[in-house]
């Protein structure tokens, strides 16, 4: 399922109904590439969450933990090729826990710990314009992306 959003706020507003929805031990996978919005739907999702602190990409410290209504774990790989163990053990404990899972550039990470990951692919389409793409998740999560679908005769060009 596809949506659109039209500005940054209008991405970050997506990611705060994502928040609200969002139930302990979710996790969610961010596909996309730079530029594309996946830090700013991390934005949203915390503030859907109630945190109030500055949300930044955490690429350079892999991981930010922020506290709100449940724990939001954000999670930046874009720098690792390959997870060795310390810091696959290091990170596992934020799969399927006690708080949200949001994992920007998640190929690093093992099926086994993101099999039931919600994935959402965000794209560039217009200079504040994102299409992001609902690919898997639980019923509660693919809602939200209603309220911003697109019709699949528009995703075509029809």
């Amino acid at each position: 399922m596809m949506a659109a959003t039209r500005s940054e706020e209008e991405t970050r507003e997506l990611g705060a109904a994502l928040g609200r929805a969002a139930q302990p031990g979710d996790v969610v996978l961010l596909l996309g590439n730079f530029g594309a919005g996946k830090t700013t739907l991390v934005q949203g999702m915390a503030r859907g969450l109630g945190i109030g602190d500055v949300v930044t990409s955490p690429s350079f410290v892999i991981a930010n933990e922020y506290h709100g209504t449940i724990p939001l774990y954000h999670i930046d790989l874009y720098r690792i090729d390959e997870m060795d163990t310390t810091t696959l053990e290091a990170l596992a404990e934020y799969f399927g826990g006690d708080g949200v899972c949001v994992v920007e550039w998640p190929a690093a990470v093992p099926t086994d710990l993101v099999h039931d990951a919600t994935r959402v692919a965000l794209a560039v389409s217009g200079e504040n314009e994102r299409e992001l793409t609902f690919q898997a998740g639980p019923d509660r999560l693919r809602a939200v992306f209603e309220h911003w679908r697109v019709p699949a005769h528009a995703a075509r060009g029809d």
